[in-house]
């Protein structure tokens, strides 16, 4: 049964966007005509493209031409020669498989993509990969591919967006009023996340969202019915959003629905769009042959005859060229009437201003490592309550950090006390509960960077990042700048046992690339690690201890000479040359000290490394890494609570790793420790 709301959009879609003939609505019939030429178009190069590749997805391309054409030929605010444009709706294509729609849109729209470009599909460093990604081409939102979590990063992008309007829209001045579209196939209804970022989004009342299901009953091994028969329009609702249908190919009632889709709009509304996969091709439309599949040269051939396509490769007519030329100038002007907008905005309202500017250049003071430093925070204390106190005094410095917990900000520390949490329909706050959704807080977060506003924070414990790890990958593969506050880090955390205790997750976060991995063995360098966060443009995890760990006062140093190294010399020998050397991190550090306490009353010469960020060190100068690690060391020891995989760089295919390779054990900290053999007298004996 229909809401109010959704039969007043449908209401005034035929009053407002139709022409009433003989008692039947219809849209402008000039523009459907131009529409369903561009369409044709995009199923013209889609087909196109994956046939000269022999490789892609041309089932999703072919099926939701209609909807891609009615987006970037009519409903979207946005100016291809700027896709940077602050105000701009977005476009995510969640289903990133189906790229050339993306592509052919993006092409024909007038971004920097041309038809060069599109031959060029799935070919070494072209701006048409197989999947969107983020860094290669302008006018691509977020890289997709691992279906579901496009969604993920909309539901991200539009809580930003209406956190950053609640902070700075004025009744005069409305600077921030975009919406995030986003595409999503069979895939990614199926998938998790998804279900976990719509359950959210619903429950927000993010009201600037709108999803698009490409509802065409295929999946990649065959017909839905075979492994789905869920009523998604319920489960939807069930989740507190406003749904459609509508026939996706009959441009008409996309154009009805998709019109006025926005207007009176107080939550995410989702449009099940009933397509014909691969739509068009005479013997391969709706069946899972289109999918994943070139069509075939022959079909190829046969489905141009079918569309009225000529059959030269890659033809765009004029017609259509000259509709985009049309619109290119009209979306230059929508972004200058904004530009003007924004200056009154600024003049009437220079405190906010001002902050719009500190956020949108994420400025950070000139004395904030000094104030860290003199940041007082009582000892012995664990690295959960030292980085709670640090992002304390960050949240009032730094007006563009946000945060959030999976549930569990009363025990990962994440709360920002002094500010209030985000609640349905109200975005004032800066503390975001995400519930029991790991997966889909991870998806989110990054989807929160890519306002390229806000840098945000997430915490769990650190186990948990297997739920998370897919979308901790595509946030290293586009370089989002996230902060994981993963704490819980290892067998210390006692009773709780081997389910919740972290073993091989240490090694298993260090083997993605461009993901810095920290693990802080005292406060004074959790307090740098999170200046380490802060600088680098990319993903960090922070890994911190639940128990207590001492203060160490050589741990106490500038920035730059400590935590930006990576490693660095905590101890230094009192030989010449050491008879051993002691790396460690985190909670291990303050034993490995303890450790070489030991060693030199036997008259042994030790060197101990605090190793608390092996990509940052790996990043130095060859004469540095030298410095600490190269050259006679004695016997190399690592000691660290996980397991040993990725050592034997640094101590050698003879170095001793004092390491965990199997799981934990439910039992008090100090019975563990005798257990695993994480005590002095127990690390003594192995290595003398």
């Amino acid at each position: 049964m229909k809401n109010e709301d959704q039969v007043d959009v449908e209401k005034d879609a035929c009053k407002e966007m139709s022409q009433c003939n003989n008692g039947k609505c219809r849209i402008d019939p000039d523009l459907i005509l131009q529409l369903g030429k561009i369409a044709t178009t995009i199923r013209g190069l889609s087909m196109d493209a994956v046939q000269k590749a022999d490789s892609g997805h041309p089932g999703l391309p072919m099926g939701c031409a209609e909807v891609g054409a009615y987006l970037y030929g009519v409903q979207m605010k946005h100016n291809p020669k700027n896709p940077n444009w602050f105000n701009r709706d977005r476009f995510i294509l969640s289903a990133g498989h189906g790229s050339m729609l993306l592509y052919s849109c993006l092409h024909l729209a007038g971004f920097n993509l041309s038809l060069e470009d599109l031959k060029n599909f799935r070919q070494l460093h072209s701006k048409t990969p197989g999947h969107p990604e983020s860094l290669d081409t302008e006018g691509v939102e977020t890289t997709t591919g691992p279906l579901g979590q496009g969604l993920g990063n909309g539901v991200g992008i539009a809580l930003g967006m209406k956190m950053l309007a609640t902070r700075f829209n004025t009744p005069e001045h409305k600077i921030v009023d975009n919406k995030v579209y986003v595409l999503m196939g069979d895939g990614c209804i199926m998938e998790g996340c998804t279900g976990e970022v719509s359950s959210l989004a619903g429950h927000l009342k993010i009201d600037n969202l709108i999803a698009i299901y490409d509802s065409n009953n295929i999946s990649l091994d065959g017909p839905l019915n075979q492994c789905c028969s869920e009523n998604t329009r319920m489960r939807y609702e069930s989740y507190g959003w406003e749904v459609f249908e509508v026939d996706g190919n009959n441009l008409e009632a996309v154009a009805a629905i998709f019109s006025r889709v926005t207007i009176k709009q107080t939550r995410p509304r989702l449009i099940i769009a009933h397509t014909i996969i691969g739509k068009g091709s005479p013997h391969k439309a709706g069946s899972n042959t289109a999918h994943g599949s070139p069509l075939g040269v022959e079909e190829v051939k046969e489905t141009k005859i079918v569309l009225g396509i000529p059959e030269e490769p890659f033809y765009v007519p004029q017609a259509v060229t000259d509709f985009f030329s049309k619109k290119i100038s009209q979306d230059s002007t929508l972004e200058d009437d904004w530009n003007k907008l924004f200056e009154a905005w600024g003049k009437a309202n220079p405190e906010k201003l001002k902050e719009f500017d500190s956020i949108a250049h994420h400025h950070v003071p000139n004395d904030l490592e000094e104030m860290l430093q003199a940041l007082p925070i009582k000892v012995p204390t664990a690295g959960r309550k030292a980085s709670n106190e640090v992002i304390a005094a960050l949240a009032e410095k730094l007006p563009w950090l946000i945060g959030g917990s999976a549930d569990l900000s009363v025990s990962d520390l994440t709360m920002m006390s002094k500010f209030p949490l985000i609640s349905p329909g109200n975005f004032a706050g800066r503390n975001i509960k995400f519930g029991v959704r790991e997966f889909g807080m991870a998806t989110m977060a990054t989807g929160l960077a890519q306002t390229h506003m806000f840098v945000p924070f997430i915490g769990t414990f650190l186990t948990f990042s297997d739920y998370m790890r897919n979308a901790i990958r595509l946030a290293a593969l586009m370089k989002a700048h996230v902060i994981y506050q993963f704490t819980h880090d290892s067998i210390f955390l006692g009773e709780d046992g081997p389910t919740h205790q972290a073993v091989e997750h240490f090694a298993a976060l260090r083997a993605i690339p461009n993901l810095h991995v920290i693990r802080p063995g005292d406060q004074n360098e959790v307090k740098m690690a999170w200046i380490a966060a802060l600088n680098y443009v990319g993903p960090t995890a922070l890994i911190l201890s639940r128990q207590s760990l001492p203060d160490l006062e050589t741990t106490k140093r500038p920035y730059s000479e400590g935590m930006a190294r990576g490693a660095y010399i905590l101890k230094k020998e009192n030989g010449a040359t050491p008879d051993y050397t002691l790396i460690a991190t985190g909670s291990e550090l303050h034993l490995a000290v303890d450790v070489a306490n030991e060693l030199e009353k036997l008259g042994k010469s030790v060197r101990v490394i605090s190793m608390p960020c092996w990509e940052l060190y790996e990043k130095q100068n060859p004469e540095y890494k030298e410095s600490v690690l190269g050259g006679n060391l004695g016997k190399r020891v690592s000691i660290e609570a996980g397991v040993e995989q990725g050592w034997h760089k640094y101590i050698g295919m003879d170095g001793i790793a004092i390491c965990i390779d199997t799981f934990g054990a439910s039992a008090p900290q100090s019975m563990l420790a005798k257990e695993f053999g994480f005590t002095v007298e127990s690390i003594l004996e192995r290595i003398l």
